[in-house]
């Protein structure tokens, strides 16, 4: 097995945003416990959020950076299973730092981390990340001057309650198919949709089930293929709307009525008319990729359309300089001010439901 360590390696698995890699070649415990006293030395946590995915590996990792960071001297708030929208939650409603161990859509033999500062707050290369790498890289091991402590929080419901007063969903009910990958949908989305109760949304699950393994299909709902059991289901069930989320729940996708893929730029302009409504005037990222018709709408209604790089530490920060009330990647990714600039495939979800909601007419039209 290589030495996970080693500065090669260390090079290969800190990427711009994340670190990620092949679990346990490149990535293992002793590297999540290295990168945990890292992060607490060149942050200066006292203390610090980390969740975990479903995948095999994730649970001992999390606990590894976790003895790593109180070795360090910070305190750890270990809040369990959670989708990445979840952790950016805690970090933002707690006020720490957050660590999430996912690899995202990655296949199974993967794994990662993806860090913020406190109030969601993105970590990146240019943004602390590179110093963490070079921590790591340096042995940054020696104890702090107390040992921290570390304790459990479930933020599950509190998650689930704030999403729902940023997109309260009311009007007709629908019936709403979810195709969760295996990934971490599985376990927020009976949450929230519990939250707006059977009077409001027939569930259908798919694939609710947590399986690291992914034994259905990739939870990468981006490419065409992954989509195609939703597509399915939609139409047998003649239901209003499919849901799609990639295996840590950070992106949505959506499928009409009629079984067809739906843009995620006709979704960003979606969201962006509906908080363009609560705020006029107000400002919406996109990216370069998006349609030319995210811009054209946000000008119609008012708005101020501002282009950014592709990324979620461009975005987020293009977002922080402008004031912007939102912002949409044509991957899949939107980002709201009001959940502290950072993504979540739930909220927007909700948006399309709560959109849908308020009229007898299908999401075609």
């Amino acid at each position: 097995m290589a030495d996970t360590l080693d500065p090669a390696n260390l090079d290969a698995v800190f990427k711009a945003y994340d670190v990620r890699g092949l679990v346990p070649e490149q990535l293992d415990e002793e590297l999540a416990r290295a990168t945990g006293r890292a992060f607490v030395r060149v942050i200066g946590a006292d203390t610090v959020v980390v969740g975990h995915d479903m995948r095999p590996s994730s649970p001992g990792m999390a606990g590894a950076f976790a003895d790593g960071a109180t070795e360090a001297g910070a305190d750890v708030v270990l809040i369990g299973l959670a989708s990445t929208d979840q952790l950016y939650f805690a970090s933002g409603h707690l006020g720490h730092p957050g660590v999430m161990f996912t690899a995202s859509h990655n296949p199974a033999q993967y794994n990662g981390i993806k860090m913020c500062r406190a109030g969601a707050t993105p970590i990146g290369r240019e943004s602390g990340l590179a110093e963490i790498r070079d921590a790591v890289a340096a042995g940054a091991a020696s104890a702090g001057s107390r040992q921290g402590s570390i304790d459990e929080h479930d933020v599950l419901e509190a998650y689930a309650a704030h999403l729902l007063t940023l997109a309260p969903v009311t009007g007709r009910r629908l019936k709403v198919v979810v195709d969760a990958g295996n990934g971490m949908a599985g376990y927020t989305a009976p949450a929230v949709f519990g939250r707006l109760g059977e009077q409001q949304v027939d569930l259908v699950p798919m694939y609710f089930e947590l399986d690291g393994s992914f034994p259905n299909h990739e939870a990468n709902p981006i490419e065409p293929d992954n989509l195609v059991d939703l597509q399915h289901r939609v139409l047998a069930e003649g239901a209003d709307v499919g849901l799609a989320f990639d295996g840590d729940a950070d992106r949505c996708f959506l499928v009409d009525e009629r079984g067809r893929a739906v843009s995620p730029s006709t979704l960003t302009a979606l969201i962006a008319a509906r908080e363009l409504a609560k705020e006029p005037g107000a400002t919406v990222i996109h990216n370069l990729i998006t349609s030319r018709s995210v811009p054209e709408i946000v000008t119609e209604l008012g708005g101020r359309p501002v282009r950014t790089r592709v990324g979620h530490s461009y975005i987020k920060a293009t977002m922080a300089e402008t004031g912007a009330i939102f912002g949409g990647e044509h991957s899949g990714h939107f980002y709201f001010r009001d959940f502290w600039r950072a993504d979540s495939g739930m909220l927007a979800a909700l948006h399309a439901l709560a959109a849908l909601a308020e009229t007898d007419r299908p999401l075609t039209t």
